[in-house]
């Protein structure tokens, strides 16, 4: 959709505000200030040709403004309201590393695990002998991208051989793809690697991922619309958007189901926003982890000072994690100054990811009450 086509589509699909109902009092927004996020919407929708966006901000533990701007499907017209689903890429890996020190906290994991050999938390049956430096891999590594390569800065792993289950695409990757440094050396940022995090609560747990997910962290945080998405446009679950390819991408060209430990997750910009006030140490709403778990959580390896346990972080401190796939482009931020927020969008293009982000934020300082 070219500049002019998206200008006439904005013009014609005004944005759905949603107070929120049932878990907040809201703070009542003036008409000024939702029109003028509402303009930043529209700008930032034009320059990057996407078709929906929707958005969700918390304040001091409560949700304060959501708001869906333009279509959930541009072929058929469908508006997009803030109930809409979107694939949420990797923002599901803080969701992940969450269920991880769950697990840790219940004594069923350690961060000094090994994942594999001897005494390893997975088997890899079909390999006679694992590679060098595999066995020296532990679930922090993992948490962290420092397991030493499987990174996704070429042929990643996740995006290749789609026919295969998660079983045989470890086997063929731990045998295709060898470590390039020692673990816990090097930053490599690594789908794979939280697909085996994945795999590791599978087997820690005696439960799927979804499931134990679901229970163990998104029920805890009072989200019940969330799922695992499927691959194809046929798979769309109900209520989600249709993803719109730009530059030739195709969107229902992956195995986004085997995703599911690292991008695989459907959910709302305020379903993010729930998860994030029960992890931020904020004192208003409990959170679902210890406070040592949380510092632990939050501490960034000294391999990547900006990145740490599943969520990137900064010395603010503020917390968050982007996401990126064709069709898909998601940002979900925990601030120092006490805001949570989640922007979705049903497309991507170039750049779109850092413009996300900045347009995020300046939403949230048109709010002069929110002090973000």
């Amino acid at each position: 959709m070219n500049r002019r086509n998206c200008l006439k589509r904005l013009a014609v699909t005004l944005p759905t505000l949603a107070l929120p109902t049932g878990w907040a009092e809201t703070i009542e927004r003036s008409g000024k200030e939702a029109a003028d996020i509402g303009i930043i919407a529209k700008k930032f929708m034009t320059e990057h040709s996407v078709p929906g966006l929707s958005v969700a901000f918390a304040h001091r533990e409560r949700l304060v403004f959501s708001a869906a701007y333009g279509l959930a499907d541009e072929a058929k017209g469908e508006k997009l309201t803030s109930n809409h689903t979107f694939r949420i890429a990797s923002v599901s890996k803080p969701i992940t590393a969450v269920a991880i020190f769950a697990l840790i906290e219940q004594g069923k994991l350690k961060l000094g695990d090994k994942v594999f050999g001897e005494g390893g938390l997975l088997a890899v049956k079909s390999l006679d002998k694992l590679p060098p430096k595999v066995s020296d891999v532990t679930v922090q590594h993992l948490l962290t991208h420092t397991a030493g390569g499987w990174g996704n800065e070429r042929a990643d792993p996740m995006f290749q051989h789609p026919e295969l289950r998660h079983s045989d695409l470890i086997a063929r990757t731990l045998q295709d793809h060898p470590l390039e440094h020692d673990p816990g050396t090097s930053y490599s940022y690594s789908n794979f690697g939280y697909c085996l995090l994945g795999r590791i609560i599978e087997e820690v747990t005696g439960k799927g991922y979804e499931e134990h997910v679901q229970q163990a962290v998104l029920d805890r945080c009072g989200i019940r619309t969330m799922r695992i998405a499927g691959n194809t446009l046929a798979d769309r679950a109900p209520g989600e958007v249709v993803y719109h390819g730009r530059g030739g991408e195709d969107p229902y060209g992956m195995n986004v189901r085997r995703m599911d430990a690292h991008g695989g997750w459907l959910g709302r910009p305020e379903d993010l926003v729930k998860f994030l006030i029960r992890v931020d140490t904020r004192v208003e709403v409990p959170d679902i982890l210890k406070e040592p778990s949380l510092k632990q959580m939050f501490q960034a390896s000294a391999a990547n000072p900006g990145y740490a346990c599943g969520w990137a972080v900064n010395a603010a401190p503020n917390r968050w994690h982007a996401g990126s796939l064709p069709g898909t482009t998601t940002i979900a931020v925990t601030t120092a100054s006490g805001m949570s927020w989640a922007g979705f969008t049903n497309a991507r293009g170039p750049d779109i990811n850092a413009a996300l982000d900045r347009m995020m934020w300046e939403m949230a300082k048109a709010v002069p009450a929110w002090n973000a």
